[in-house]
């Protein structure tokens, strides 16, 4: 008898050659067999009368084999076969078919199902055929007394005709067929008892069925169930191996919240001084949504616990402020506070600012990155670990072993998608106090949608700032083919002649397909297509196109240093137009710029696009972004190109770039820790993924007395056993 844990290569028919082909599936249990569903399914439920069927449709029909032929072709062997029910008939046409050639006998009764096409027959419209249909042979023809019991009997032993067939995705040798006869005889060896993590009365509650049934019925339905629901994974059966997916995940994000209250943390005070200090160096009166969400940070700061909180903000709308403001918090606590961010530019924009307003109220800001010379790293690793620095800004330089600091109580990580895993890991384990946890705010403009949040942060306090500061002015958008380039250029000659600045993105960064790409969505996949690039275009604008016009360039192969000359000129004013691939995509602030020109946009990402566009806007002139396109768009590009002309909230792009794209490619899962689900959908399975949450709190909490210990006991024990594999979830971030 099988057990879920039974390893695959066990199971009858596979063995250890087959069992390697799985494990690249990543089957290598038979519980994870189970999990691999049909991904669409075929309903050959009811077979027709040959006289009823109609060019175009999917049909079942049971037929005698009445004759069939070899042909050679120059191209390939055609394998033809003609069944019949009485005076009606259809061909069946296989190509490379000479592996049938001595198969089928005149008389033999088959199940079939596959397209009905119209031939050409002498008979009016043509006879009609079949290309490639699924064959079941059902034996000789029987006599007519016992015609109709046996057919039925057959049928209903069958997998392939007479039921509604699920179908799989195939992996090498191992065809849909396989799977189907591989699962139906792992269902019927199964244990009958199998575990079920989910306790009765969350199933009950939840209407939710039997695990051993839900495997059954995902995998082979009863006859009568909608296709509808089959094709969107909605049957009880898929609704219930969903549900399971997602409360264990839940389940575990819920122990991680509750384990971190747990730990000890810094209790920061804020009085009256505080207050005032904070008040000192605000450069402007803060939104409501600023007010909101400090007072969100502050209150986690106030509590003896770690604080572990996601701040979410849409481009502009003044994040940066809200962790200046919570750094210091910490300082007037005595304590350090800490800023990583992904690239050097972003590191030197925020040290800057963060100079600007701090400094002249005698607070100590420092830059650690890594292009610094050694003697001047050095002089800034000894004023971190004297706690002469207070704030302390810079790129992944920050988490390197040398690096100690003297009273860490604050970390905020901007752009936290962009770092790995472990990355942020290394930063908290930076505080000197071994009995107290620094708090640590993690920050984001890329807006994330409730449903990833659920579960790539669901681990983390979440806040929202959904105001733009006040002076932030519209964007006009525009879809413009690269036909009208000229008249793109002459605008961007007009707005530099008016002493505004220009942002020119492409997808790449050379022509030729032998460079290397710079990387978005769609680019990285199309080398040496005839795609714009960056430097071509750099050359062409400079001398041909807007001669007078001061032109740079900026690109990720270019240094350190020289990304930074170039940046600093562009922020000086010394460059009118910068041409750019996405490296410009994040952070980078010019209050001047009011032109943002993408270049091939119907290649890039939608969020990618948003983000571009974040860079205009900072000042108070009008702004404007021109998405110039090429004469090919793919349906999926011209509704990312829609949504920018029509949308310039975040979370309604970022909401609808889920949905494009999938979770696994919203931005770089495996760097964020993203888990991966075998049967749920982010997208599709909305409302599973709340009503799991809502359990896994009841679960986890003692206080609801419906769930027993016993039962809080086999959660927690399945969910080790069971799921702790399946998701790499994240401590923070």
């Amino acid at each position: 008898m099988l057990e879920l844990h039974t390893p695959i290569q066990y199971v009858r028919g596979v063995g250890p050659r087959i069992a390697g082909v799985l494990s690249e599936k990543g089957i290598s249990t038979v519980e994870d067999l189970l999990y691999y569903l049909p991904f669409r399914y075929e309903d050959r439920a009811n077979p027709k009368n040959i006289a009823e069927l109609r060019a175009g449709e999917m049909a079942s029909i049971i037929a005698e084999v009445r004759g069939s032929a070899l042909y050679r072709t120059k191209k390939m062997p055609i394998f033809e076969m003609t069944v019949a029910q009485g005076r009606s008939a259809v061909k069946c046409i296989f190509f490379n078919g000479a592996y049938l050639k001595d198969r089928f006998k005149p008389g033999q009764l088959l199940a079939l199902y596959g397209k009905v096409e119209e031939g050409f027959g002498k008979s009016p419209g043509g006879r009609l055929e079949m290309k490639q249909p699924q064959i079941e042979v059902l034996g000789p023809l029987p006599d007519e007394a016992e015609e109709a019991s046996l057919l039925e009997a057959k049928l209903e032993d069958s997998l392939e005709m007479g039921r509604i067939v699920p179908i799989y995705e195939g992996t090498g040798k191992l065809n849909s067929r396989w799977f189907r006869h591989t699962i139906h005889r792992v269902l019927s060896e199964l244990n009958p008892e199998i575990p079920d993590g989910i306790p009765p009365a969350v199933r009950e509650h939840l209407g939710l069925m039997p695990r051993r049934e839900a495997f059954q019925q995902a995998h082979f339905p009863l006859v009568g169930e909608s296709r509808a629901d089959l094709e969107n994974s909605s049957t009880p059966a898929h609704r219930r191996l969903i549900f399971e997916e997602l409360f264990f995940l839940e389940v575990g994000l819920e122990l991680k919240r509750r384990n971190f209250r747990r730990r000890t943390g810094i209790k920061f005070e804020l009085n009256d001084a505080v207050r005032a200090a904070i008040k000192r160096f605000l450069p402007f009166h803060p939104t409501a949504a600023q007010k909101r969400v400090l007072g969100e940070i502050a209150a986690d700061m106030q509590a003896p616990v770690p604080m572990r909180r996601l701040l979410q903000g849409d481009v502009g709308s003044g994040k940066t402020i809200v962790a200046l403001e919570a750094a210091v918090i910490a300082i007037e606590n005595g304590y350090q506070a800490a800023l990583m961010a992904p690239t050097e530019i972003l590191a030197t924009q925020h040290y800057l600012s963060a100079r600007k307003l701090l400094e002249d109220h005698g607070y100590r800001v420092l830059l650690l990155t890594g292009s610094l010379e050694e003697d001047r790293k050095r002089e800034a690793r000894r004023h971190i670990a004297q706690g002469n620095a207070q704030l302390v800004i810079g790129t992944h330089a920050l988490i390197e072993e040398k690096v100690e600091f003297a009273k860490l109580g604050l970390i905020v990580v901007d752009e936290q998608h962009r770092f790995g895993v472990m990355q942020r890991w290394r930063l908290m384990r930076k505080p000197s106090d071994e009995l107290a946890e620094p708090d640590v705010l993690v920050m984001t403009a890329t807006p994330i949608p409730r449903t990833l949040a659920l579960t790539l942060y669901g681990d983390l306090d979440v806040s929202i700032l959904d105001e733009l500061p006040p002076g932030r002015t519209p964007i006009i958008t525009r879809m413009i083919s690269d036909e009208r380039a000229t008249e793109v250029w002459e605008f961007v000659r007009k707005q530099a002649a008016a002493g505004h600045q220009t942002y020119i993105v492409y997808p790449v960064i050379e022509g030729s397909a032998d460079e290397p790409h710079e990387f978005t969505p769609d680019s990285a996949k199309i080398k040496g297509s005839g795609l714009k690039a960056a430097t071509e275009m750099y050359e062409e604008l400079r001398n041909k196109v807007l001669p007078g016009v001061r032109v740079g360039l900026l690109h990720g192969r270019l240094n350190s240093d020289e990304k930074d000359l170039v940046m600093r000129r562009f922020q000086r004013g010394e460059i009118d137009v910068l041409v750019a691939t996405t490296v410009i995509e994040v952070g980078v602030d010019v209050p001047n710029a009011t032109v943002m020109v993408i270049e091939h946009a119907e290649r890039f990402g939608l969020s990618q696009m948003h983000q571009l566009r974040g860079r205009i806007g900072r000042g108070a002139a009008k702004s404007y972004c021109v998405l110039m396109t090429g004469s090919k768009i793919s349906p999926e590009g011209q509704r990312r190109l829609d949504a920018m002309t029509r949308t310039q909230d975040g979370f309604a792009i970022a909401e609808l770039d889920l949905e494009l794209r999938g979770p696994g490619e919203f931005f770089g899962t495996k760097q964020s820790g993203a888990p991966a689900f075998r049967v749920a959908n982010l997208i599709r399975d909305r409302k599973l993924l709340e009503l799991a949450r809502i359990e896994a709190q009841r679960i986890v909490s003692t206080e609801d007395k419906q769930i027993s210990h016993a039962e809080r006991t086999t959660v927690m024990s399945h969910l080790k056993t069971h799921w702790q594999r399946r998701y790499g979830l994240v401590e923070v971030g």
